[in-house]
């Protein structure tokens, strides 16, 4: 999927487009909180939290643990993994961080397409169930397209894992809108509960035409870097930092609100430390 990057000046003007005064709550009210509604009528906050990295030692293991609990407790609530994260230590990582919190969270990993041939979909989901100390999934994607000709059989391999209670819902990852189409024409296919794709203030590609295709369909988009990486990032954006701090929130969320401000995409930023995690989880009450 190509990127449309921003200049500078188109950059500033989409991100002081988002009206963004923090809510502030009546006396013994809680601040109004950005939420996504799945199509099955399940509703999750809209920002989540990301996990490719941890548990693999980029961060000392209690840190990321706290700042994935600290996560969860201020709403947060939406755990992203998937099995190649480290090879299972992600999702690893992630079972014995919510042990006593399943009840808190919603849980979503991934199986990869080289894992979908016969009962290999089984197979993966129980070994995932097995990592995350879990018996079942709140969500369960494919984690990259395979063959058109493949779908009904891995919708076939899905709906059998929702009808046995393993996994509540199922969807994909990096589907391009002929992909969505081809999916939605598959039996059961209409049944994708989101697609997760790459999003944020420099990469606004879907905006084109998959974002709106999905909107349509009442199927909610989860944005993976929605704070974008490397050189690219834009927690380091000064146009966004002087936004935040004329609000009293930091650039990154700024930036997260933007990615969840009409109300059809989930973001999951992934960060191992407490600090940034409360500074993204502000974004759950920026508007």
């Amino acid at each position: 999927m190509n990127r449309h990057p921003l200049s500078r000046r188109r950059f500033a003007c989409a991100a002081a487009s988002l009206a963004v005064p923090v809510a502030r709550a009546r006396a013994g009210e809680a601040p109004k909180m950005h939420t996504v509604t799945f199509p099955d009528g399940t509703t999750v906050p809209a920002i989540g939290q990301g996990s490719w990295h941890l548990g693999q030692g980029r961060h000392p293991r209690a840190a990321e643990e706290e700042a994935l609990r600290t996560g969860i407790a201020l709403g947060m609530t939406v755990i992203d993994t998937a099995e190649n994260y480290g090879d299972g230590a992600s999702e690893q990582f992630i079972g014995r961080a919510v042990e006593g919190w399943r009840d808190k969270v919603f849980l979503v990993t991934k199986v990869e397409p080289e894992n979908t041939a016969g009962d290999g979909i089984a197979r993966a989901c129980r070994a995932s169930l097995g990592r995350l100390r879990t018996d079942y999934l709140d969500l369960y994607l494919l984690h990259a397209p395979v063959a058109v000709s493949s779908f009904r059989g891995v919708v076939a391999k899905f709906e059998e894992l929702r009808e046995s209670g393993k996994i509540r819902r199922w969807g994909v990852s990096n589907f391009d809108v002929r992909q969505m189409e081809a999916l939605f024409r598959v039996p059961g296919g209409d049944r994708c509960a989101t697609n997760q794709v790459g999003y944020n203030l420099r990469n606004r590609a879907i905006e084109k035409d998959l974002l709106p295709w999905c909107t349509a369909r009442k199927v909610p988009v989860m944005a993976y870097s929605p704070l974008a990486t490397g050189n690219s990032a834009v927690v380091r954006d000064p146009d966004l930092a002087k936004i935040g701090a004329g609000r009293g929130a930091s650039a990154a969320a700024i930036a997260l609100a933007w990615v969840v401000r009409g109300g059809n995409v989930i973001a999951i930023p992934e960060s191992g430390s407490p600090e940034h995690v409360k500074e993204n989880a502000a974004a759950l009450t920026i508007w």
